[in-house]
């Protein structure tokens, strides 16, 4: 029996922890487990044998680090070949009845990929393929995904997996306290993108307890129409006596986790800190509970890194303004590769409140497929908002789908063979949710009976490579009055006919329908309020014609959308301000100057690198470095500092807002160089990631920031021995240092590391964090600070140096 048909009808048990279990028969700090697959094959198959005597369905090779990132072609192959061959021997010698899996584990690379680190997408995709691959060849039943803190790490996984083995896929993720992955993604936008893209199931591991992960588990059971998995730490971590302790027992572990059973995951099991002892007390309680039935939730959703919007809810504004299409200064970005025009055009639009921002940079005279890629990196960096992929290259829009972060809104298909052949295969593969134009090779159907028909035609063409009607909303084509007076009716007929016939969703673009007509938005917004008013899903329009938003924020506010009229009111105050007399120029601004004296700070603000080194170049003809730093940039900084400690901004756009600033400050640097004077600078702040760990993430985004903010920053590297972190601060009498571990194994190696540190330099200030650590963790350890993001660990350098005096 596969896996696939036994989840079916069963409940499905996974293993515990491994490296807990390894660390109690000899591994030592900072040494690699994986290598134990070759070195001491018999204690990793008495681990797995364990697991499975306690009752597991499922045991998790000793793979979670096996990646090239890390280990040479011949000996990745050598470990999971090895890896595999160790979880087959435990299989055979364990006499218990139950049906038997084994899943090729795959772990996080350890480096954050661009925009936001610097590994590229496709560099993470060959790793992961690389993994994979060996997978299908030894003869792994499942490959695993877990502890993925970054949707688009999540994505590269996945899509190795799909692309280079047959085998079935389980994708879990690591959730902050905060209900949300490091970069940002909440439960709806990881399923959306994982259910999107195949995952066979999907669900949350590490990190928490039970009690602390059963919010997220419910997010996942309602939105999921594949089965959800549980696998939660022994609850949290404590350093007790140099060894890692934790605060759940099995029996408690065992009733929370039954708990989310009851409530319908299906495939439950043990993280950091759990035991076969765990698993058996699991099974135990879990015994009685029959299997979940899963269901299809019909949710029609498109997502970005961060969240989900779903169609249904209220009428969706689709920004139409990232199109050359009589845009002659937009043709013009194009054409000069000016992306931060393009960016600007994005940014302006989701402040004017559009839900979903279209792309698209078709022009005969570039290269769209490069572009377009380009472009939605480049959006992905600064905004948000989901994206609508609008191409009619299908070569395009699979170079923007694959590397798009989330599920996108694919424009377009239609009723035509040669289209559905085409785009269809990218749907399935990529996920998304396809716009579907009523036309087909006799062209626009004169009636709304015979636009759905097209659309009922393209729902089982799609079924055929298995996309469902929920994948699939329609445009009914919004066709010029001015050549047709009934035009206007017969997509409006159409539309209700199409929402009520099929029960997939709809959209318009909307301002087709006044093309050759003066004042056009008076057209417009009566026909997109006649639109919603029959049904309509979504729309393509501009959210700066004030008309149409008044259109929208209007039928939104009479049809009980708009709570407290709060939308209405704001709109209003908005409205009556944006007609009045424009504002007066500021005093402050000086000729030569740029346009405004915020223009450098709103550019770091909004992560515009290109945008924040030109205002920053600008500025200097007139401006003292020093008062730029301190009057702009770290203002701008702590603007989107402390956007990010109130959980209004995430992670990818701290990052990029620190790209911006770092973009200006090396403006600022070529100033001061060319003057001949020296900049002073902060203290000294040595940085390392312990020995045994090799994952630098966030001990790079902390670099980044401190730099930004003016600290001399010794980065030494990842894996690095706690003698040679004592040794440089020791030689640069440094006041502060910050010790990064992700994995638990690693944390005895920080312990060490801030032992030593204090007893060699005991002026230092030592900063932790990571995501195995926590308050309790670094006062056993004795640091100083425990650091829960990179924001607060500057906050804490800004402190001390304060006090220093310096």
């Amino acid at each position: 029996m596969t896996i696939r048909e036994y989840i079916k009808d069963n409940l499905l048990i996974l293993d515990g922890a491994m490296g807990s279990l390894l660390q109690a028969q000899g591994l030592k700090p900072g040494e690699l487990p994986e290598r134990w697959n070759v070195s001491h094959p018999d204690v990793i198959t008495r681990v797995h044998q364990s697991y499975f005597d306690a009752g597991a369905n499922v045991v998790y090779a000793n793979t979670f680090g096996a990646n090239p990132l890390k280990f040479g072609a011949e000996e990745l192959e050598e470990i999971i070949k090895a890896a595999a061959e160790n979880a087959a021997k435990a299989r055979s010698l364990s006499e218990t009845a139950q049906e038997k899996f084994i899943a090729l584990d795959v772990g996080p690379l350890g480096r954050l990929l661009r925009p936001y680190g610097d590994l590229d997408f496709e560099d993470a995709v060959s790793a992961f393929a690389a993994v994979c691959g060996l997978g299908e060849r030894y003869g792994f039943d499942l490959i695993v995904i877990e502890t993925m803190n970054d949707s688009y790490e999540t994505k590269a996984a996945l899509l190795a997996a799909k692309e280079n083995s047959s085998l079935p896929v389980f994708v879990t993720n690591a959730y902050g306290e905060d209900g949300k992955l490091m970069t940002g993604a909440d439960p709806a936008a990881m399923v959306a993108l994982l259910e999107g893209m195949g995952a066979d199931a999907v669900g949350v591991n590490c990190s928490l307890g039970p009690k602390q992960l059963a919010p997220i588990v419910a997010q996942y059971l309602r939105y999921a129409s594949v089965p959800v998995i549980v696998k939660p730490n022994a609850g949290l971590p404590e350093l007790i006596g140099g060894k890692t302790v934790y605060g759940t027992t099995p029996e408690e572990f065992a009733a929370d986790v039954a708990e989310m059973v009851r409530a319908g995951a299906g495939i439950a099991g043990g993280c950091c800190g759990t035991t076969p002892e765990y698993i058996a007390r699991l099974r135990e309680n879990i015994g009685g509970i029959p299997a979940p039935v899963v269901t299809e939730k019909g949710r029609t959703v498109v997502s970005s890194y961060t969240h989900a919007v779903t169609f249904g809810e209220k009428p969706l504004l689709i920004g139409e303004r990232i199109n050359p299409t009589g845009k002659k200064r937009f043709r013009q970005a194009l054409v000069e590769k000016d992306i931060t025009y393009i960016l600007n055009q994005g940014l302006d639009q989701a402040e004017k409140g559009a839900d979903i921002l279209d792309v698209n940079v078709g022009l005969p005279e570039i290269d769209e497929a490069a572009m377009i890629r380009e472009v939605v990196c480049e959006l992905q960096g600064v905004t948000d908002l989901p994206l609508q992929i609008d191409t009619a290259d299908p070569a395009a829009m699979e170079a923007a789908l694959r590397r798009y972060n989330g599920k996108a809104l694919i424009n377009s298909v239609n009723g035509k063979e040669e289209s559905m052949r085409a785009i269809f295969p990218l749907v399935k593969k990529y996920g998304g949710v396809v716009i579907a134009l009523t036309l087909d090779d006799a062209g626009i159907p004169a009636t709304a009976e015979a636009r759905l028909a097209v659309a009922e035609k393209i729902i089982a063409c799609a079924a055929a490579y298995g996309i469902c009607p929920k994948d699939i909303v329609f445009d009914p084509l919004a066709m010029t009055v001015s050549a047709d007076a009934g035009s206007a009716a017969v997509t409006l007929e159409a539309l209700e006919l199409i929402r009520k016939k099929t029960g997939c969703y709809t959209s318009l673009g909307v301002s087709n329908v006044s093309f050759g007509l003066p004042r056009r938005d008076l057209v417009n917004s009566a026909f997109f309020t006649m639109a919603m008013d029959r049904g309509l899903s979504a729309a393509i329009i501009n959210p700066g014609s004030a008309e149409m938003i008044r259109a929208y924020r209007t039928f939104l506010l009479l049809h009980g959308f708009d709570e407290n009229c709060s939308d209405y009111i704001a709109f209003a105050e908005r409205y009556t301000a944006e007609t009045g007399p424009a504002p007066a120029a500021s005093s402050g601004a000086k000729a030569g100057g740029p346009e405004s004296a915020s223009a450098l700070r709103d550019a770091i603000v909004k992560g515009l690198k290109q945008s924040a080194a030109d205002n920053a170049a600008q500025m200097l003809a007139f401006t003292d470095p020093l008062d730029l730093i301190n009057n702009e940039v770290i203002p701008a900084l702590n603007t989107v500092g402390i956007g990010f400690e109130n959980k209004q901004i995430y992670l990818p756009q701290l990052l990029m807002s620190a790209e911006a600033a770092g973009a200006a400050f090396e403006k600022i640097k070529a100033a001061v160089l060319r003057a001949g004077t020296v900049q002073a600078s902060k203290c000294s702040f040595v940085l390392a990631t312990v020995k045994g760990d090799i994952h630098d993430i966030g001990k790079n985004i902390v670099r980044l920031l401190l730099e930004n903010y003016g600290f001399s920053v010794v980065d030494l590297g990842r894996d690095v021995p706690w003698e040679a972190v004592a040794d440089k601060v020791v030689e640069l009498h440094a006041p502060l240092a910050g010790l990064s571990a992700l994995m638990t194994t690693t944390v005895p190696s920080m312990a060490e590391t801030v032992r030593l540190i204090h007893e060699r330099a005991p002026w230092c200030r030592v900063v932790v964090g990571g995501a195995v650590l926590n308050q309790e963790y670094a006062d056993t350890m004795g640091a100083d600070k425990y650091a829960k993001d990179a924001m607060e660990t500057v906050r804490y350098a800004e402190q001390i140096y304060a006090e220093l005096g310096e």
